[in-house]
């Protein structure tokens, strides 16, 4: 399980990424093309951030995590690139 999580974190970091990318980068030039990709970019990351926050939850006490860790992983969720040092620290 630690495996598929650490999967997610990087998904979900990458997801979040790429979703601001699109919002700095694509709306200001084509707001067709941005409104095109907000959807499957947006529907992906919310789904990658649900099982981010579930799985870390789940395996919180298999990692021997503190509550205060648990806390601080899960508000590395809402940082850009806050799951890779998540990932380099807890892992």
């Amino acid at each position: 399980m630690t495996r598929l999580f650490r999967t997610i974190a990087f998904l979900e970091g990458i997801s979040y990424l790429v979703l601001f990318a699109n919002m700095l980068f694509v709306k200001p030039n084509d707001l067709v093309l941005y409104k095109t990709l907000l959807f499957p970019i947006g529907m992906s990351h919310g789904l990658l951030f649900i099982a981010y926050v579930y799985l870390a939850l789940a395996i919180k006490a298999q990692q021997q995590w503190t509550w205060r860790d648990l806390g601080w992983i899960q508000i590395a969720s809402l940082l850009p690139f806050g799951t890779f040092v998540m990932e380099k620290k807890y892992f």
